[in-house]
């Protein structure tokens, strides 16, 4: 299956500038939408240039303009948001803003010009909550973040406007996404505090959050594999790894990977790292597995390439 034209929001950013990478080889034209508020147009530029991409600065809040670009779209790879739950706890409205207004406005541009599927990016780390037991679809959500709460309420305007104006709407919880380009989460945080102070480390918690990751290429993959599979009018996947890994074995990774020596560390105490952080969850991705999907990247040899990536962009101090 091949698109004829389809729109990422937030393509510029880190997971859907790599969507970009793969949608040109899968579609006749790909429109990217990006506000830049947490990105630039530096990964999509050489798109641009070749002419398989074009490029609209522009707010998906603003319904005037989407109704105009959706026209003739079979789908929309919703990406845009606000990404950052520190950033939400402590500024609500604005999340809110971002997030639940800025998905139920491209749903409504998709709805007046009855474009066929949108899939949207939400989140398996913050909707479900604090889980134990391995949270499958079908798992109640219970978010303990303001970011969490918004991703969950898109997904209840997902199930409406699917049930009422039959959109093919397509739910993506992903884990925690890793890998070259993005600049947050926790390996990039210790890769930037080892490089300020290779002798040094702070783990914000107790070091034992336990969560999944996975790897940019497998989450792009899915993605795409889902986006062409047949769903019903709503539809959620889990889009992680089964397998959970702890804050301080991370560090551990990371530190071998910088191949440093004797790293002092620090923990700041407690179980979350900082308010609304989902320090428990393991999902159940069976039923992604069950499309025939793999994960190709383990997590150490994906650290590795993301560290390669890190050094490349920011240098690391020679150490003895």
């Amino acid at each position: 299956m091949k698109f004829r034209k389809v729109i990422v929001t937030g393509g510029c950013g880190f997971i859907g500038s790599h969507l970009v990478d793969k949608l040109i080889e899968n579609s006749e034209k790909v429109i990217v939408i990006d506000n830049l508020s947490y990105s630039t147009t530096r990964y999509i530029e050489k798109h641009v240039e070749n002419g398989v991409v074009d490029f609209v600065k522009a707010d998906v809040r603003n319904l005037n303009l989407m109704k105009k670009i959706t026209r003739e779209v079979d789908a929309v790879f919703h990406m845009a948001a606000q990404p950052d739950v520190r950033l939400s706890v402590k500024f609500p409205l604005k999340d809110f803003s971002c997030n639940t207004i800025g998905t139920l406005t491209m749903l409504e541009a998709c709805r007046i010009n009855d474009v066929e599927k949108f899939i949207f990016a939400s989140s398996g780390g913050t909707i479900y909550g604090l889980s134990s037991k391995p949270a499958g679809e079908d798992h109640p959500l219970d978010p303990i973040s303001i970011y969490g709460a918004s991703k969950a309420s898109c997904e209840m305007y997902l199930r409406a406007y699917s049930y009422l104006y039959g959109i093919k709407a397509v739910s993506l919880r992903y884990g925690n996404i890793y890998g070259p380009r993005s600049t947050r989460g926790v390996i990039y945080d210790f890769f930037m505090k080892l490089r300020s102070n290779p002798k040094k480390l702070t783990v914000l918690g107790d070091g034992m959050q336990c969560k999944s990751y996975l790897y940019i290429s497998d989450c792009v993959e899915a993605t795409l594999l889902v986006a062409k599979a047949e769903t019903g009018r709503f539809d959620a996947f889990n889009v992680s790894s089964p397998e959970v890994i702890t804050v301080r074995e991370i560090a551990k990774i990371v530190i071998e990977t910088l191949g440093l020596k004797d790293v002092a560390i620090e923990y700041t105490g407690g179980k979350a790292g900082w308010p609304g952080d989902v320090y428990m969850i393991r999902v159940d991705c069976s039923k992604l597995f069950s499309l025939g999907w793999k994960i190709k990247v383990p997590f150490k040899k994906g650290v590795e390439m993301y560290i390669k990536w890190l050094i490349n962009e920011y240098g690391f101090p020679k150490t003895k």
